[in-house]
């Protein structure tokens, strides 16, 4: 039995979660890589992960894994392949989502490795009211690779097999006798089973501002396809929009905003730096 590529599958729509998901990857120095942007596909047909150590990361939602995360991630369909789920929330906290996203996982067919949480500016940050604004930053990065070499690490003493071994793209291979079920043992993560419930989402979305001049670079952003272009100016559908703020913090000209009191809390009460958190 063989593990012969790393896999990089994220849900992203600001690319933190992409982020450092890449640097864990360059963490284990396995070159052999492939990439899943799980962020603006909607289709619902099953993807398949075979022999791969899959790193898996996604944005926090109120403690929990964001909800059209969770939907797009269980498309993963994995045979023989590790997973490291990665967690990515603004400097709140993650409460659950951690061991959500872990257990997600191994309900796939996953065998869990370790897990990590770490800060990414938060969707609701604004100039004058930053919220962990820039982050992930060169510090975060630099953590990320070091997660990335440790869970390497301990998988291949796990697999009780030399560190470290070939990592060209050519030549990448594990090799092992047993099903990964039966060698590796991922170690206790924060968070609570069962998880947190949460409440009603109140409906909301960004306004477009009289900066908008219908370019149509949102439509390309949004996760959900909510918005669409009309008269020369972006519209977005309440019931489909799920606050991300892609469209936001990616405009060109600023032409969108989104205002919420939830902005002025967070900034008040969450601007003290968090640190990532990982468990190897």
């Amino acid at each position: 039995m063989q593990l012969d590529k790393l896999c990089v599958a994220c849900f992203s729509p600001t690319h933190t979660s992409m982020k450092i998901a890449r640097a864990i990857a360059d963490g284990t120095r396995i070159a052999r890589r492939e990439e899943i942007d799980l962020t603006t596909d909607p289709a619902d047909t099953p993807i398949s992960v075979r022999n791969a150590i899959c790193i898996v990361a996604a944005p926090v939602y109120g403690g929990l894994v964001a909800p059209v995360a969770v939907r797009r991630i269980a498309r993963l369909r994995a045979e023989n392949s590790i997973a490291i789920p990665v967690v990515v929330y603004g400097n709140r906290d993650y409460e659950d989502a951690l061991v959500q996203l872990r257990d997600l996982l191994h309900a796939q067919g996953f065998t869990p490795l370790c897990g990590a949480a770490f800060v990414g500016e938060h969707s609701y940050s604004r100039p004058g009211m930053p919220v962990a604004e820039g982050r992930p930053d060169a510090a975060d990065l630099q953590k990320a690779a070091a997660f990335g070499a440790q869970a390497y690490g301990s998988l291949l003493h796990q697999l009780n097999l030399p560190h470290p071994p070939a990592t060209d793209a050519r030549d990448f291979a594990l090799t092992y006798d047993s099903p990964l079920e039966s060698l590796v043992t991922a170690p206790a993560m924060k968070g609570n089973v069962p998880y947190k419930t949460l409440g009603p989402s109140t409906p909301q979305a960004p306004v477009v501002n009289d900066n908008c001049y219908g370019c149509g670079e949102c439509v390309d952003w949004c996760p959900t396809g909510a918005i669409t272009i009309a008269d020369g100016r972006s519209a977005t559908r309440v019931d489909l929009c799920t606050k991300c703020c892609a469209c936001v913090k990616f405009c060109p000209v600023g032409g969108r905003t989104f205002d919420t009191p939830y902005t002025a809390m967070l900034h008040q009460n969450f601007s003290a730096r968090r640190e990532p958190e990982c468990f190897v």
